[in-house]
């Protein structure tokens, strides 16, 4: 598991990004990595990081969600394999697997002078052209955040701010178990089927091209400066 532990407490430049590949990675442990980078960026010992990552199959349950939203009884997804696990994010009910790609944008939104709104809406535009790189067209759906394609979700967005710093993120659906997501009522929207560049595309992409193509236009739709994973 990265760590930022030992980097200078230097002054950072306000377009530097640390962007870093975690691989397949656990959520508790990068739930607590994303904590531990939130309090050393609100003091100042780290710069702005990109956590860029794959998670096994588990759901998450945001402020908004209800019990409800869970279709299986959570005890026989447990059973089953599935980490179950309750985030201070907002939104809902969502899923997390194999060959969805996650994103921990850890930034801090006040020095770059970014409202909620305007983060979210960054956020899903550097989703939208990610995609059109990778092929797909897609779009925002008023109300409702996130990023469709043809009436279907391909994109899940779940943030959290605190002290000016975000955590959370971003969930691209490129090669997911699409069948996963009958155990939940996805973000809590009954008439939102969910999508992946694969089913859409017809052939499978490439997880390392895509992570590149994300780091490449969050860097540009933010700001920073150019660099790869």
């Amino acid at each position: 598991m990265y760590s930022p532990e030992g980097r200078a407490a230097v002054k950072h430049p306000r377009d530097a990004l640390d962007a870093v590949d975690l691989g397949l990675a656990g959520y508790a442990e990068t739930l607590h990595l994303q904590h531990r980078l939130r309090d050393q960026r609100v003091g100042g010992s780290v710069g702005d990081t990109l956590l860029l990552l794959e998670h096994p199959a588990l759901f998450t349950c945001g402020r908004g969600s209800s019990p409800e939203e869970f279709l299986v009884p959570i005890g026989v997804l447990e059973t089953r394999g599935f980490g179950i696990h309750t985030v201070e994010r907002g939104g809902k009910t969502t899923y997390h697997g194999p060959g969805q790609l996650v994103g921990y944008p850890v930034i801090s939104l006040q020095e770059r002078g970014l409202q909620v709104r305007d983060y979210v809406a960054l956020l899903e535009q550097c989703l939208i052209e990610s995609l059109s790189d990778m092929g797909l067209a897609s779009k925002r759906r008023a109300g409702f955040p996130g990023v469709w394609n043809e009436g279907r979700k391909i994109a899940a967005l779940g943030v959290h701010i605190r002290q000016g710093v975000s955590i959370h993120g971003f969930a691209v659906n490129l090669n997911p178990d699409l069948s996963h997501y009958q155990y939940i009522v996805p973000c809590g929207l009954e008439d939102a089927p969910v999508t992946s560049v694969s089913a859409a595309l017809g052939h499978n992409p490439d997880m390392a091209r895509a992570k590149s193509i994300v780091e490449v236009r969050f860097r540009q739709v933010f700001g920073y400066s150019a660099s790869s994973l």
